[in-house]
Parts: structure tokens; C-alpha cells; sequence
């Protein structure tokens, strides 16, 4: 897949850095496509801010669990099959196992938050236990789409397309049929674990097709230990992630109740639907990073600012876009009753910027070994963010929580500046968020 040409880049090298992007690309533009028509525009039409807020409140208040259950071995699977493709089965049946178990685990747990919730905040919580515990589920069942990895470490992108796709397809069907027989919200909160069910059935039966059967994978103790001592501290920073990706729209729903949270919950569907751009552009240049790293420190260094320039000039056109044409999505595709979304879109939109860095600078933290960074740096912005979050939304409603998520992203993609080890991408980051580079380069032409 070629990008455009782009004034100060090293085109050809892009190029050769993204040729397996494509069918990763079109996975997630498909996938985007899909839930922007239906989950952030027809459902919230049909359902109104009071009952988009119940339904969007389970779905948050369990993200933190999934992050957790996830254990954020991703990265280090990948690169196990990788190293060792001979050992798959062992490494893909232990770390099925293990994210089974934590996804078992946090069941419990999700109702323990639930009740603790229940009795201390000042309003109720914004959705019944029933359906917080429906939704739940999709701890257990995500554990199967460990499969992902298979297929990224052998370059496979079209499977996951075929997948992701496939599955949203189907979903998109499903709540279409719902709400051409008006059915009512229980119904689409089941749809929400079905949305998971269906990405781990295709995952199996991509896998299986292929010529695998998960039934030869094995459970390997010192293979757990590995995983587990190697991924642990991503596992922690994947849970403080979510808490300053969610947290936002978890205290909107305590603070200003289900109708506040139904409309702040469209701007964050419109805000974080292009966030799959960065994972998909990092997940194919991670095996060229690497190289890099090994081979050449200096080419090493070139691919990540690179990578660095690419993130910015992609976030900040989608962010101006958007600003610019805020008030027209709301004004055209929304109801009356989400008006009051577009400036809040306006200013959560512009956070994606630093999600596009700290995407790109997680795989240099990940490639020299910092994960204790890495946690570091996401308990910062969730720290950041519950503070904000306290202060700004009683103040200023969902403007508030909007500006409080801009600051704590910032804050995160900004924090390696601070550690003297990692002064110098630092360094990088805010010579490519400033568009130095770029601007030497056409100074020179």
C-alpha cells in the first residue's frame, strides 16, 4: 500500500516501511465505516441521548476489565511467533489460557466496582447490574482473539479483514433488524457482547481454514512465566489506558447523568473511530523497527521520526477536518437532542493528535525494553485525568470532561521528555508535533 505524496517525506521509504499496511488499512476503514452509519449515528437516532447513555455505561464501566483480562501480551506474542513460529501452538494455547483465566477473574470483580459505585456515588449508577453483567462476558469470549497475533506475525493482514469485516457486517445487520422491529435497549445490549462472539468466531474459523485447529494448542508453564514476566507491566498500563481513555464518560454519567453521557458518548465514537490508523500503521512497521534496531541505530532513529512526522500531519488533518465540519454532522446526522455535541467534538477531536504519538512512541518504549515507562506514563494521564475530570465537568459539563481528555493525552504523549533516558525521542516528538523537520526540508528545496 503507497500513501500520497507528502511535501518533506521520504516517500519511498514509507512505502517500503507500509507494504503490508493495505489489508490491515481496509480492515479497519470497513470496520469504521460500519459502526460510524450505524453505532454513532442510526443507533443513537433510534435509542435518544437518555437511552444511548444506559446502554454506553456497561460497555465503559467493563473496558476496564477488558484491558485487564487482555493481560497486554499482544505485542509480546507477536514477537514470540516472530522469533519462534515452530512454537505456536504452545505460545498461542498459553496465552489463550491465561487470558481465559483473567477474563474469568474479572467477572467478579466488575460486579465489586459495580456496588462500590452504587454506594458511594451520589446518583445511581446509569445502567441495572443485569445488564452490566451481560456485557461482562465479552472478558471471556475476547480471549479467543489472541488468534490476531497469528496472523500478524506471518503478515497475513487479509484474514483479519476478512474477519473484522465480516463480523461488523453481520453486527450492523443485527441492530438494523432491531430497529426495524423497535426493539427495546436489552436487545442491543446483547448485541454488544454479540459483537465479540462474532470477531471470536471468525477468528477460529479464519484460523481453522487456514490449516490450524485450535485443538493442538498446549499450555506450557515456563511459557506462561515468560509471557507473564515480559507483558505484566503492559497488562497494568493497558487497565491505566482505558481509565484515561474512559474515565471521562464514566464520571459525565455520575456527574450529569444518562443524557449527558448519551451525547459526550457520540462525540467520543466520532473522536476515536480514526484511532484505528495509527494501530494499523505501527502493527506493520513494528517487525521494520525492530530490524532497524538491531542493524542500523541510525536508520533506527531516521524510521521512528519518520514515524513520528507520519502521526502528526495524518492526526492534525483528520482533527481540523472535523472541527471545521462538527457543526454540519450534528446539524444534518443527530437529532435535536445532540446539538449540544458539536463544540464538545470540536475540542475531543484535537486529543487524537497526541493518541497518534503515543501509538507511535509505544513501540520505541516496547522495542528498547521500557515497559516500567510505559506504566509510568499511563498512570500519569489517568492521574491526570480523574483530576481534570473532578474539577472541569461540575464546572463545565461535557466541554469540561473534552478538555480535561485533551490535557491528559498530552500529558502522556509529552512524558518521555521528563525521563532522561528517552529524552531524545522527546526531543523528536515535539520536533515533528511543531513540524520542524518538515519545514527544514522545504526550506532546502
Amino acid at each position: 500500500m503507497k500513501i500520497p505524496a507528502l511535501p518533506g517525506f521520504d516517500t519511498e521509504a514509507f512505502n517500503r516501511y507500509l507494504q503490508h499496511t493495505g489489508w490491515l488499512m481496509i480492515a479497519r476503514v470497513g470496520s469504521l465505516f460500519i459502526k460510524l452509519i450505524i453505532t454513532a449515528v442510526v443507533l443513537p437516532n433510534y435509542l435518544g441521548p437518555h437511552q444511548n447513555g444506559i446502554l454506553n455505561y456497561p460497555l465503559v464501566l467493563v473496558s476496564f476489565f477488558m484491558a485487564a483480562s487482555s493481560l497486554g501480551m499482544d505485542s509480546f506474542v507477536t514477537r514470540q511467533l516472530l522469533q519462534d513460529p515452530g512454537r505456536q501452538h504452545v505460545i498461542l494455547g498459553t496465552a489463550f489460557r491465561l487470558r481465559l483465566c483473567a477474563g474469568l477473574l474479572a467477572l467478579p470483580l466488575i460486579y465489586l466496582s459495580y456496588f462500590c459505585i452504587a454506594g458511594f456515588a451520589q446518583e445511581p449508577p446509569a445502567a441495572p447490574v443485569g445488564y452490566v453483567g451481560i456485557v461482562s462476558l465479552i472478558c471471556v469470549f475476547q480471549s479467543v482473539n489472541i488468534i490476531d497475533c497469528h496472523f500478524q506475525a506471518r503478515a497475513q493482514g487479509k484474514y483479519i479483514m476478512y474477519v473484522q469485516v465480516g463480523a461488523n457486517l453481520m453486527s450492523a445487520v443485527f441492530k438494523l433488524l432491531f430497529i426495524l422491529f423497535q426493539a427495546s435497549l436489552g436487545w442491543f445490549i446483547w448485541a454488544l457482547l454479540l459483537d465479540v462472539i462474532l470477531l471470536s468466531i471468525g477468528n477460529v474459523y479464519m484460523y481453522q481454514k487456514t490449516g490450524y485447529n485450535i485443538s493442538d494448542w498446549k499450555f506450557d508453564r515456563p511459557t506462561a512465566n515468560c509471557l507473564f514476566r515480559l507483558a505484566w507491566p503492559l497488562a497494568f498500563s493497558a487497565i491505566f489506558i482505558t481509565l484515561y481513555m474512559k474515565i471521562d464518560q464514566l464520571m459525565l454519567g455520575t456527574y450529569l447523568g444518562e443524557a449527558a453521557l448519551g451525547v459526550y458518548a457520540t462525540v467520543v465514537q466520532l473522536s476515536e473511530g480514526w484511532y484505528f490508523i495509527p494501530m494499523a500503521i505501527v502493527t506493520a512497521l513494528f517487525p521494520a523497527i525492530m530490524n532497524a534496531r538491531q542493524d542500523d541505530p541510525v536508520r533506527y532513529r531516521k524510521r521512528l521520526l519518520h514515524l513520528y512526522e507520519l502521526m502528526v500531519v495524518i492526526s492534525v488533518a483528520i482533527a481540523a477536518t472535523i472541527t471545521l465540519v462538527a457543526p454540519i454532522i450534528y446539524s444534518t446526522f443527530y437529532a435535536p437532542g445532540y446539538a449540544t455535541g458539536a463544540p464538545v467534538l470540536t475540542v475531543h477531536v484535537w486529543a487524537g493528535v497526541f493518541v497518534f504519538l503515543n501509538v507511535a512512541s509505544g513501540q520505541y518504549l516496547i522495542a528498547e525494553g521500557y515497559t516500567l515507562l510505559s506504566l509510568a506514563r499511563a498512570l500519569t494521564g489517568a492521574l491526570v485525568n480523574i483530576f481534570l475530570n473532578s474539577w472541569w465537568i461540575p464546572q463545565y459539563g461535557m466541554i469540561g470532561a473534552a478538555y480535561a481528555t485533551l490535557v491528559a493525552y498530552a500529558s502522556t504523549a509529552l512524558f518521555v521528555i521528563f525521563v532522561p533516558k528517552t529524552r531524545s525521542q522527546g526531543c523528536m516528538i515535539m520536533r515533528a508535533l511543531l513540524f520542524i523537520p518538515i519545514i527544514q526540508r522545504l526550506m532546502k528545496r
